[in-house]
């Protein structure tokens, strides 16, 4: 046999049980056809000397919203401390954009301000120019007076097309708009801003986010994206990007299902499936929300808020309604990510998971909830039980971004800490993990990911926050690969590096079992491999 490609003098780490080290793979027709000892090794028309380093299969990350992404024209607030840094980022970029019309900015983080930022807070920093700042997870919008004038928002209508409008105690809009994330990124709530003028949800800025992000996640060894919440409207971006040469990596991506969906919208979703439906471009799996997110306290929990009275969040839906719901898109054959962070969330997922299974009859659904950061222990096995992936970000689980004295850890408080993103007791309880990075909610770089699921440190060390919640470091990248590959059915050619699966794989600078874990955020990819194709050389 004459191979297309071999890797040599490797440590390839497969994640295949059956073979789990080789030291040598071989290549053809994208496919792989052959692992073992170099001694053993065909011939091939091209050899890749690995000189020691650590092959692992592709990425598969489970939740990475690479359409969304970061946006290079808006004013960046990642690590914006306190509302003085954020007044100096929006001045410095005025200063180089006299011409803009609007004021955009993301990765405004909740601990920024003490409570809930309001228009007043922004106005001085902004003028008469609207200007609207986005969450760093997206699920909230913060605009100043211009804006609010701008996109309709007053005391009568809160009730917007792309979230809801908080009041203060006069009645009157705060300038801060909740549901983003479930109405804005809608198709609805898009159609709605790009009407209004908002230059973020022009089609040319989604295309520009959407290559720069699939340009990042090819360079970080991510094979397969799985992008989670879209329209029908924008799968054309990504078989744009798939015309040019640009989808690189492999995409799946999910349709948005919000409330409201109807019997048209499913027969669309249906046809959208069949339509796209190859190994470089699937559509498919739903998205749904049941809760939001803790941070501004919109995620169920079972108990109230700390400190708030007996304040707990609410579901989008009934435990009824949804229950009824899921069951109708699982007798029709659909898969479900749903997003739930709350315990009470989460619980209302499950148990319609549990009714779908009793009056449907059991099937390989592998419906996911998404995020798992909240989770009651009662809740842990049922998991395995239901046959539901815990698609998971470990990066979130941070203490420099949920710990102690944030506003995850602070709004939950320190009884319901041990709650927090229970990786290692689901995968003890039976549980499939499918790990990925929700980015631009937190970096797409796999190594971050897994460094935070084994250490559960913050990127600058530290001590740890649940550190009993932590993974070892096969289970973390089983996480990344094999796991997220199973929790969208493409275990079969993908997640492991196995003879007859393909030929997508990463060549690390480092072997991560050899190294401090403290490490193994500085370790990147030389080299790419996608369908048995160099996509990306370090």
């Amino acid at each position: 046999m004459t191979a297309d490609l071999i890797v040599r003098n490797a440590r390839i780490h497969t994640v295949d049980d059956a073979l789990p080290r080789a030291e040598a793979m071989a290549v053809s027709d994208g496919r792989i056809v052959w692992l073992g000892d170099d001694a053993d090794a065909p011939e091939a028309a091209r050899t890749i000397d690995a000189a020691g380093r650590l092959v692992l299969p592709g990425f598969v990350d489970a939740h990475n919203h690479v359409r969304l992404g970061s946006d290079a024209a808006c004013v960046q607030l990642a690590g914006a401390a306190d509302l003085a840094e954020i007044g100096r980022r929006i001045g410095a970029w005025r200063a180089a954009h006299p011409e803009a019309r609007w004021i955009e900015c993301e990765g405004f983080d909740y601990s920024a301000l003490p409570g809930m930022p309001t228009a007043a807070d922004l106005d001085p920093l902004t003028g008469d120019l609207p200007a609207i700042v986005f969450s760093y997870d997206v699920h909230t919008m913060w605009a100043n007076t211009a804006a609010l004038r701008r996109l309709g928002v007053d005391g009568d209508h809160t009730d917007l097309p792309f979230g809801v409008a908080q009041l203060d105690g006069a009645g009157r809009p705060t300038g801060f708009v909740t549901e983003f994330a479930v109405r804005g990124l809608s198709r609805d709530g898009h159609r709605a801003l790009a009407a209004l003028g908002v230059p973020w949800a022009g089609a040319d800025r989604a295309y520009t986010r959407l290559l720069d992000s699939l340009d990042m996640a090819t360079a970080f060894g991510i094979t397969t994206i799985v992008e989670p919440q879209n329209s029908v409207d924008d799968l054309a971006l990504f078989e744009r990007a798939r015309s040019e040469g640009r989808l690189r990596s492999r995409l799946i991506a999910a349709l948005f299902h919000p409330r409201g969906t109807g019997a048209g919208d499913l027969a669309e979703f249906a046809r959208a499936a069949a339509t796209y439906d190859d190994e470089w471009l699937r559509a498919g799996p739903l998205k749904l929300y049941i809760d939001d997110v803790v941070e501004p306290h919109t995620a169920a929990l079972l108990e109230p808020y700390c400190g708030h009275g007996d304040h707990r969040g609410d579901t989008f839906y009934s435990p009824e309604e949804f229950a009824a719901l899921l069951t109708e898109l699982d007798a029709a054959g659909f898969q479900a990510f749903v997003h739930a962070t709350g315990d009470r969330g989460i619980r209302t997922v499950l148990d319609a998971v549990e009714h779908a299974r009793r009056v449907n009859g059991p099937r390989d659904a592998r419906h996911q909830v998404v995020h798992v950061e909240c989770l009651d222990p009662a809740d842990v096995p049922r998991f395995a039980e239901l046959g539901v992936v815990a698609c998971m970000q470990p990066r979130h689980c941070s203490p420099d971004i949920a710990g102690p004295g944030r506003d995850w850890a602070e709004a939950v408080g320190p009884s319901r800490w041990s709650k927090a993103w229970p990786m290692r007791s689901l995968h003890e309880a039976g549980a499939v993990l499918a790990f990925s990075s929700d980015w631009n909610v937190a970096e797409m770089d796999p190594m971050v990911g897994i460094y935070t699921a084994v250490t559960r440190r913050g990127l600058a060390g530290g001590p740890a926050w649940m550190p009993e919640e932590s993974v070892d470091l096969a289970t973390a990248i089983r996480g990344y690969t094999m796991g997220s590959a199973y929790a969208n059915f493409c275990e079969h050619d993908r997640g492991s590096l196995t003879v007859g699966k393909l030929a997508d794989f990463t060549l690390l600078s480092e072997d991560l079992f050899a190294i401090p874990a403290e490490a193994i955020p500085g370790v990147r990819t030389d080299l790419v491999v996608v369908g048995g194709e160099v996509v990306h050389e370090g």
